[in-house]
């Protein structure tokens, strides 16, 4: 039980970076999807679609 709290301890900061990461990428693809928006708003089309 010596280590008990180190090995909690790891995990609880693995989790939290894990739960950042998830958060940052959630967030970045809000941001990307409003500006792709903005973007097809103003008549700017996607190359994917041409053709």
């Amino acid at each position: 039980m010596t280590h008990g709290f180190f090995i909690v301890t790891s995990y609880a900061v693995t989790a939290l970076v894990v739960a950042g990461l998830i958060l940052r990428a959630v967030i970045d693809h809000r941001i990307q999807t409003r500006a792709l928006a903005e973007l097809e708003a103003r008549g700017v089309g996607r190359r994917s679609r041409r053709g």
